[in-house]
């Protein structure tokens, strides 16, 4: 069944997960994990956890250390996209999904894979349409000290951050 959202945008709805579901866009064939419920900034969205373990990063993992890489679980989590300004973080120390912005039914999750990146297997030209858009997304360590100030960074990040100063 393929039905609009609020933006009159075409979408289908591939599964529904209590109070998120995944969507794929019928124009631009790109999935994501939208909200079914309001949440305010600092609210614990939901737990999660490693899935499986790489040495080595892929598109779909979030690093958690030195050659340290997971993907999520439940797994649905791995349609949050990217935006320089994320409504979401990944808390890989404490295993949980924060809130950073309020979100409202239909709104879509995204975070800053800058966020729990240190290098990205998959650099990529961003279209996220912020007014802070960063335009090329590869990692932490491709990134200003100054520009990273302005997100909330995982453990991981902050730590290398602190080793290499």
């Amino acid at each position: 069944m393929i039905t609009k959202n609020h933006a009159g945008q075409e979408f289908r709805v591939i599964s529904r997960h209590t109070f998120l579901e995944v969507r794929l866009n019928i124009s631009t064939n790109q999935q994501s994990l939208h909200s079914l419920a309001v949440f305010n900034p600092g609210d614990v969205i939901m737990p999660f956890s490693a899935g499986s373990t790489h040495s080595i990063p892929t598109y779909l993992t979030v690093q958690t250390g030195i050659n340290k890489h997971i993907t999520l679980s439940p797994e649905y989590l791995q349609y949050i996209n990217h935006s320089c300004s994320p409504n979401v973080f990944f808390d890989t120390h404490h295993m949980q999904l924060i809130c950073l912005q309020q979100l409202q039914p239909e709104d879509e999750l995204r975070f800053f894979y800058p966020s729990t990146e240190w290098d990205m297997a998959q650099p990529f030209v961003c279209n996220c349409g912020s007014s802070e858009c960063l335009q090329l997304i590869n990692g932490a360590a491709h990134l200003s000290t100054e520009t990273l100030s302005k997100y909330r960074l995982s453990h991981f990040i902050t730590t290398t951050l602190k080793q290499k100063v």
